[in-house]
């Protein structure tokens, strides 16, 4: 099934970044996006997650074009079928590891994963404050938090970027893992070429043109 699916998109700062870009993805899929600094690979996630309005081109998430949808059924798309996972964590810092995950709970009325916790190796901090979690256990409870939505779409920017190779390398697993278990799909953004690889196709961003190279 075609969850995403993005054509001729262009975007300009004060600079065009890139142009006629196109884009698609599908169950179970896995796509890597790399390419230098300012080359516009975030710009692009976010255009895709709706989170920036295109300028030109279009986006169809799940076979429906973004602009013709009414509000009401973007934002609830938004909300329970998009999960991303941001370079920042973006965690409620009043709040415990646990309470944050609650927040997405009760937002998409799914049930938090124990499972989830094991394997993300945070189980044991999960009652700690945000503030006292080390930057990759941030970066770890920003991830189950995702995941808790149950989103049919995975939008990562760096989302191993506080981690060590080995703890990336099982999150990326993981998210591969969750993609077939859940008949979901991920997009995402790296400068890690290594990582870009454990995915199903790799694209590279680089002089205003995306561009396949697996």
């Amino acid at each position: 099934m075609k969850l995403l699916s993005a054509k001729q998109l262009s975007y300009s700062f004060e600079y065009e970044l890139f142009s006629d870009v196109a884009l698609e993805l599908f169950t179970h899929d896995s796509v890597a996006i790399i390419g230098v600094s300012g080359s516009g690979k975030s710009t692009l996630l976010h255009l895709l997650s709706t989170l920036l309005e295109v300028q030109k081109g279009n986006v169809e998430l799940f076979g429906e074009d973004i602009f013709k949808m009414k509000d009401k059924k973007l934002s609830t798309i938004k909300r329970d079928k998009l999960g991303i996972v941001f370079q920042s964590h973006y965690l409620f810092k009043g709040f415990s590891a646990y309470e944050n995950l609650e927040v997405a709970q009760i937002l998409s009325r799914q049930n938090i994963d124990n499972k989830l916790l094991e394997d993300l190796d945070i189980k044991d901090c999960i009652h700690q404050k945000v503030t006292q979690l080390s930057g990759g256990q941030q970066q770890r409870v920003s991830i189950a938090r995702v995941l808790t939505k149950k989103p049919s779409i995975i939008f990562a920017d760096e989302p191993t970027g506080n981690l060590d190779k080995k703890t990336a390398n099982s999150v990326m697993k993981l998210f591969f893992d969750y993609c077939q278990q859940n008949d979901a799909g991920m997009i995402m953004v790296t400068h890690d070429n290594e990582l870009a690889q454990m995915c199903k196709r790799v694209y590279v961003l680089e002089d205003k043109k995306l561009i396949q190279i697996k």
